[in-house]
């Protein structure tokens, strides 16, 4: 089980690896574009910094294109960068001949079907959009239940990792389901760590008081 940021800025990568429980980072073209940086420079830096996994979504939309800028930008820390494909029958095509060679996953999964197709392609990680999920028929969490039961049956090494989380209960209830990994923002993994119990304890004990 790791906990992932979910983030192209690097400061916020550097401030979270610093509390030693962040395993990887994973970025989208959204992000990347909101860093304001070329993709390139991102996740290097970002490779340099993070020991653990680098997620970077190709944007290229044709798949020869797709699997050119896959393989470029693995080159830049190979085994180190996973390459997020989105689901569709032309791009899990394209990450059956990449997975041999380079860490890939799925992403975009609304779909038991669609993961089975990506584990059966090679695919390392499936990666639903679980409050898009909730959002479009309010199955989010029930789709995690299916992939990780699904992902069992198949025999496959394919991990599943939640994204697309918009609060702690989701984030919870997604390990609960059966997710092995959840990738987070900041703000969001900053939360996690709050209780107002938690606090009140905490000055409690620092008064001498005791629980």
């Amino acid at each position: 089980m790791a906990l992932y940021l979910d983030s192209a800025h690097v400061d916020e990568v550097r401030q979270a690896l610093s509390w030693g429980f962040v395993t990887g980072v994973t970025t989208n073209p959204k992000l990347i574009a909101q860093a304001g940086r070329p993709a390139e420079q991102i996740v290097s830096a970002i490779c340099s910094l993070c020991p653990g996994p680098v997620f970077y979504q190709p944007e290229a939309s044709d798949p020869e294109g797709l699997e050119e800028e896959g393989r470029r930008f693995s080159a830049i820390s190979p085994n180190q960068v996973v390459l997020k494909i989105t689901a569709s029958l032309e791009n899990l095509a394209v990450l059956a001949r990449l997975s041999p060679e380079i860490p890939c996953s799925a992403t975009a999964v609304f779909s038991p079907a669609q993961a089975y197709l990506a584990a059966e392609a090679g695919a390392r990680y499936i990666i639903p959009y679980v409050n898009r999920m909730t959002r479009y028929s309010g199955q989010g969490i029930a789709l995690v239940q299916e992939i990780a039961a699904v992902l069992r049956a198949s025999g496959r090494r394919a991990e599943l990792l939640a994204a697309s989380l918009r609060d702690v209960p989701e984030a919870v209830a997604c390990l609960s389901a059966g997710a092995q990994h959840v990738t987070l923002p900041l703000a969001l993994i900053r939360e996690m760590a709050e209780h107002p119990l938690s606090r009140q304890a905490i000055a409690e004990f620092a008064q001498g008081g005791g629980c």
